[in-house]
């Protein structure tokens, strides 16, 4: 079912979750919100922090990929790098 709820941004632009919603979705103090827009609307969804094994498992695959595609420490300093460069401008 689609609910509107409004609510308001403060001056430091915090915005309240309204509590009924906080409360359907689990959201707790912490819990970590990805913010999107295309422009015109912004949408916030709840990040699932991946369980520590699962986290072992995905940095060992994206280390064994990286390997097999000849890539160094480097490269993946300079890519990095890069990208908060770009995102700053």
């Amino acid at each position: 079912m689609k609910k509107v709820l409004m609510t308001n941004m403060s001056s430091k632009g915090q915005v309240v979750i309204p509590n009924e919603f906080r409360k359907s979705l689990g959201l707790t103090t912490g819990t970590p919100l990805a913010v999107y827009t295309d422009g015109n609307t912004l949408l916030l969804k709840p990040v699932e922090v991946p369980a520590a094994d699962t986290f072992e498992r995905l940095l060992k695959k994206s280390r064994t990929a990286a390997r097999a595609a000849g890539l160094k420490r480097s490269d993946i300093s300079k890519a990095i790098k890069k990208v908060r460069n770009e995102s700053r401008s």
